[in-house]
């Protein structure tokens, strides 16, 4: 199978190119293409989709002597997760991504011929499918596991696969990775339409022939994104749903400039102006989907980011990198050649108006998208890296001036500034949201920034809701976008509150011994195995109104260690979330146990020291368990004034048994140090440890403990709800928009 595999995939790849050169050819004679080239582009398909049949078959029949198949799935695995191991690999994703543009080029290449443009869209299109197809090819799904996994005996196929990483099967990560790399592949059809507009000279073909695409692409990368931040929220259990981990960001960056491009398209649309700005973000848009694909597959993220894919090999490395320079090349050059043909049909305005409005949100949405991409490339140039409060900080007054600017907009008229006119129609809704606003201080909301971001945010809610109620009288299928808009809105609403509102406690829970925090009274009253051999911990919370249990799981995954997921309960205005931190024999001190959570390179307070966790000592234990299982130590050091020690906690994972930790006495603390959990870095949170201090030292009865964290999130509902609203006013903007295309 390895060699039909290759074979299908060699032949997509002569397909492509030969239909993206006949291509070439056709568009440099003008008219419409040939049949030649048009055929080469279906047998591209074709190869593609057998390419992509064959892997999932082999999937599907346990073949491991493939070793993707061997690498990704065994023979456990439900159906559904079964079917996820075809993308959830690099060199099957980029099959995947491969697929999904063969699709979109059977559609773009039916469309873009209505306007004799076919031959120029198309020799881009598939050009940009010829590289993916390379990329298959070098770094191919289909070969052997004795090519992949030397280690392995020669000649003799294994009996089972390794099995697919336990984080991903979720039903959330079933959908979210095919969903985004749908996103990806999107993004090439505005580039390419603009490369073939810009070869042709047809400088309004983005307005009649990209927006569609614009708004299919920023909804499938949208959607995609959110899916990838629910399933982080409700599995990692590292309590958030967005971490502004470098290869997150890579998906957001190109998803803000296509919002960007959407905005100034419309506004081109009615005004004829922002030609130079649409081509110039078509172009980057997808400049930054290959950037980021850069980013993520090529290794350089590799110490950076906790869940980029990990170094490829050379070859993978310089095919991303021509990949990334022929496109910005490409781009660049063509851009550049028609700069100055490239001029707005319509004349200024002034500040109030609708165009300067879509213009300003414009600006705001790039900016932000040049923020993130600092940060997100800083690991590339030096040593440091954006920590989260740069991009919360940054962000927070591009939030804001975003929700007045959206607002505001839908008061504005085209091409005409009338600011009395504007003010007549938007101050009740502005008086709303100062009253809101009002409401919240009388309640104790005194931050300013806090009350300016909701005085933002209700207005644009309340801006949007009073235009589409007047536009449902109308023709409803022009409510899309005030629909999206709503949902920014609330999603910025639930944004803050989660942010600014949320409580925090870390406790160390004695099985039936109740603990007073957040509100409620917290029991752990057992554990449970669950049918799939995992165990789920019984925390009961009770107040004077409600008892329920929440049940997080913990397990071990063999090789990855002890994996752990959250369990949440939601109200209409909260989420109580409880995350599993560790589960051990507590052995008691005569002193008070106080325990610490510590990120790898973080320092904290403790007494009065500063203690640093400096990272992993996997080195110098195992004499003392050889044979038994394995030691984790947590290297610290602890500073106190002048005086500095570095001591280093083990803890033994001994094999079928609980963790074992070993306290060791630290003289600057007074007292002993014991590494409680161990937390190794996972797709959305950094490694971290969980010490326990104890002064002075002796023992007790042992008895159990569970650690976790326990929090309350205000209005978390709120950031799902906008989200539904806002992918729900695309899909009605997109609608409306292909017909009229």
């Amino acid at each position: 199978m390895t060699v039909l595999g290759n074979a299908l995939v060699l032949l997509a790849l002569l397909a492509a190119v030969g239909a993206a050169l006949s291509f070439v050819r056709a568009g440099s004679r003008g008219g419409s293409a040939p049949t030649l080239p048009w055929f080469l582009a279906r047998a591209h398909l074709f190869f593609v989709v057998l390419a992509s049949s064959l892997l999932l078959a082999l999937i599907l029949l346990h073949d491991f002597s493939i070793g993707y198949v061997f690498g990704y799935s065994d023979r456990s695995l439900p159906l559904a997760y079964l079917v996820s191991t075809f993308y959830a690999g690099q060199e099957g994703s980029f099959l995947f991504w491969a697929l999904c543009g063969a699709v979109i080029a059977l559609i773009l290449g039916r469309y873009s011929s209505r306007r004799q443009i076919g031959p120029h869209v198309m020799a881009v299109f598939m050009g940009i499918q010829a590289v993916l197809l390379l990329l298959i090819l070098v770094k191919s799904p289909f070969n052997s596991v004795w090519s992949v996994y030397p280690q392995l005996e020669a000649g003799r196929v294994p009996a089972d696969g390794r099995g697919l990483n336990p984080l991903l099967q979720n039903f959330w990560m079933v959908i979210h990775p095919p969903v985004l790399f749908v996103g990806f592949a999107a993004m090439a059809a505005p580039f390419a339409v603009a490369i073939g507009g810009l070869w042709k000279r047809e400088y309004d073909i983005l307005t009649s022939h990209a927006l569609p695409w614009v708004l299919f692409a920023v909804t499938a990368l949208g959607l995609g994104i959110m899916l990838g931040a629910y399933w982080a929220y409700g599995v990692l259990g590292w309590g958030g749903y967005w971490g502004w981990d470098p290869v997150e960001n890579s998906s957001l960056v190109p998803w803000l400039t296509g919002m960007a491009l959407l905005h100034t398209l419309l506004a081109q649309l009615r005004t004829g102006k922002f030609v130079r700005t649409n081509f110039a973000l078509a172009l980057i848009s997808f400049v930054l989907v290959i950037y980021s694909t850069f980013l993520t597959r090529s290794g350089v993220l590799g110490d950076a980011s906790v869940h980029s894919f990990t170094d490829p090999g050379s070859v993978v490395y310089w095919v991303l990198l021509f990949f990334l320079f022929g496109v910005t090349a490409l781009g660049t050059g063509f851009f550049l050649k028609h700069w100055s043909a490239m001029r707005a049909t319509g004349e200024g305005s002034g500040v109030l108006t609708r165009e300067f409005a879509l213009g300003g949100g414009t600006l705001l949405l790039v900016l932000s998208a040049a923020v993130v991409l600092f940060g997100t490339s800083l690991p590339i140039f030096s040593s440091l890296r954006a920590e989260t409060s740069f991009y919360d900080t940054t962000h927070i007054p591009v939030a804001i001036a975003l929700g007045l600017l959206i607002g505001l907009s839908l008061y504005t008229q085209w091409e005409v500034q009338d600011p009395r006119e504007t003010a007549r129609r938007s101050w009740k809704m502005a008086i709303l949201a100062l009253l809101v606003c009002a409401v919240l201080f009388f309640f104790g909301v005194r931050e300013p920034v806090v009350l300016l971001f909701v005085l933002a945010s209700v207005f644009a809610i309340a801006a949007n809701l009073d235009i589409a109620v007047r536009v449902a009288k109308g023709d409803w299928r022009f409510l899309g976008g005030k629909i999206a808009h709503i949902g920014i809105g609330v999603f910025l609403l639930g944004v803050i509150s989660t942010g600014k509102f949320t409580e925090t406690r870390q406790l160390a829970l004695s099985r039936g011994t109740p603990e007073v925090a957040l509100g409620y009274s917290l029991t752990y009253v057992g554990s449970r195995q669950l049918p799939d051999g995992k165990y789920a911990f019984d925390v009961r919370f009770e107040d004077k109104e409600r008892s329920f249990v929440l049940s997080p799981v913990m397990f071990e995954a063999g090789a990855q260690g002890i994996m752990k997921n959250p369990d949440i309960e939601t109200f209409a205005t909260k989420d109580i979330y409880l995350s599993p931190l560790g589960l051990e024999q507590d052995r008691g001190s005569s002193g008070e146990a106080t325990m610490l959570t510590l990120q790898k390179g973080e320092s904290r307070d403790l007494l009065q020291a500063r203690v640093t966790f400096d990272g992993f000592d996997m080195g110098g234990h195992a004499s003392q368990f050889a044979g038994e299982g394995m030691a984790v130590g947590a290297a610290l050091t602890i500073r106190a004034g002048k005086a500095e020690e570095k001591i280093t906690p083990v803890t033994f994972y001994r094999t079928g048994g609980d963790p074992d930790p070993r306290a060791v006495p630290s003289k600057v603390l007074g007292g002993t140090v014991e590494l409680v959990t161990v937390s190794v870095g996972t797709d959305e949170s950094p490694s971290r440890i969980t010490l326990r201090f104890r002064e002075g030292g002796g023992t007790t009865p042992p008895a159990d403990l569970l650690i976790v964290d326990a929090s309350v999130k205000p209005y978390m509902n709120l950031v799902w709800a906008g989200t539904v609203l806002m992918i729900a006013g695309f899909v009605l903007s997109i609608f409306k928009r292909s017909k009229e295309s």
